[in-house]
């Protein structure tokens, strides 16, 4: 009875020590865990810019309209962009399908093809700056359309913001039948969409690096 109780007391120990190295081991797992969430979490912040978000819409057929305000940025190749030090803002619409879009559509596929023109107008003095949006890639949104501008006005005015989406300009986009046949003979109808009395100045001011 003396062995057996011994050997059931150092089973225990044996057991307990099992357990508390178990729990150890979690709980050094979720600190390192944790440690690493922290550290992408201020690598993030740190390479993430001011970036306003002026509006969602989604159009038929089942495309969903992002309209944001970033920092402006360098864009290659230079010989087709502004150069950031002659721009102040970087004007953003993303275009993704939706849940409701066609089938054989990927949600949250980009919207290719096409033609976004921007408008924008300082509501100081009247003076107006038009600008075409073209596609452009990063690792935060990937494809997007977007344009370096420079503002028409100071920092300090209001500024009026509109943007006409325009279909695929004809031979750009050939159309399969069914699509025609589902869908319509159009990619998307033409839209305009409008943001008014924005201040840009704390984003104008504002930097990526």
């Amino acid at each position: 009875m003396l062995v057996r109780r011994k050997m059931s007391i150092v089973q225990m120990e044996i057991s307990s020590r099992r357990h508390n190295q178990s729990v150890g081991f979690r709980r050094g797992k979720a600190r390192k865990n944790l440690f690493y969430i922290f550290l992408a979490a201020l690598i993030f912040c740190r390479n993430s810019s001011a970036e306003t978000l002026l509006g969602v819409k989604e159009v038929n057929p089942g495309i969903s309209l992002t309209f944001e305000i970033a920092a402006k940025d360098t864009i290659l190749p230079a010989s087709f962009y502004l150069p950031e030090k002659d721009t102040d803002i970087h004007v953003e619409m993303l275009a993704v399908w939706s849940d409701s879009a066609p089938p054989g559509s990927t949600v949250g596929g980009f919207v290719a093809y096409l033609t976004v023109v921007g408008e924008i107008e300082n509501q100081n003095t009247g003076k107006t700056l038009d600008f075409e949006l073209t596609p452009h890639i990063n690792l935060s949104d990937n494809l997007h359309y977007a344009q370096n501008i420079k503002l028409p006005g100071d920092l300090s005015d209001l500024y009026n913001l509109s943007f006409k989406i325009f279909p695929p300009k004809p031979g750009e986009l050939g159309m399969h039948l069914d699509w025609v046949a589902a869908v319509g003979e159009e990619l998307v109808a033409a839209h305009e969409i409008e943001f008014s009395n924005l201040n840009l100045k704390e984003i104008a001011l504002s930097s990526r690096k």
